[in-house]
């Protein structure tokens, strides 16, 4: 008994694993995807170094949070039904997030240190980047539902290491992302910093008129 128990335990911990790793490749498939949300963790690199990535991951994994317990009340056809209205009102939010980033970009010169930067400003950018983008909800209230209730099949344990890996794969690649522009950091010059910003700004402002676009369209 004692050696069939502790074969359904290693059984068990092997599926979990198993879980985990599923859920961190289909995590990396959207955090690798170029979207709003990268653009602010790029952008955040320059005042926050390399804890902008992880800073950004915990504002979005708070839009998440907000998300996941929508779908677990069952709400979750009601606000996949109005993803027009999130596509607007997303649209016009990142446009405008895109001009303040294109404003800040006049003038703006290469920061020499961190210890004064508002860490609430990236949480904050990862949040406002995640609920103003339609295919964030369009994706949790679809494929995203699925898959949590699939795995909450097994437990709220399984359901826990379902996000764990998702959560890992979103840190592990804006971590990445952010540690990398704080060492290419030393090697721009004010110029160059500027057109960084100012490619970030007019993303945004991409990424804003397309959101609206498919929505009138």
């Amino acid at each position: 008994m004692r050696h069939e128990a502790r074969g359904t335990a290693d059984t068990v911990l092997l599926d979990l694993i198993s879980l985990f790793i599923f859920s961190l490749i289909i995590g990396l498939t959207g955090a690798l995807a170029p979207g709003p949300t990268l653009i602010a963790a790029i952008n955040a690199s320059f005042t926050s170094g390399w804890r902008a990535g992880p800073l950004v991951s915990f504002g979005h994994m708070i839009a998440e949070v907000g998300v996941i317990l929508l779908i677990i009340a069952g709400l979750g056809t009601l606000i996949g039904s109005a993803t027009w209205a999130i596509g607007m009102v997303g649209g016009v939010a990142l446009i405008l997030f895109g001009y303040m980033t294109l404003s800040s970009a006049r003038g703006a010169a290469v920061p020499t240190g961190y210890e004064q930067i508002d860490s609430r400003a990236p949480i904050a950018a990862g949040i406002v980047t995640s609920v103003s983008n339609p295919y964030f909800w369009i994706w949790w209230f679809t494929i995203g539902a699925a898959l949590l209730w699939s795995s909450m099949e097994g437990g709220l344990v399984a359901g826990g290491v379902f996000m764990a890996g998702h959560w890992a794969a979103d840190i592990g690649w804006f971590t990445l992302v952010s540690a990398s522009i704080h060492r290419g950091r030393f090697f721009l010059s004010d110029r160059g910093y500027r057109v960084v910003l100012g490619a970030c700004g007019f993303f945004l402002i991409g990424f804003g008129i397309v959101f609206i676009s498919r929505v009138i369209v």
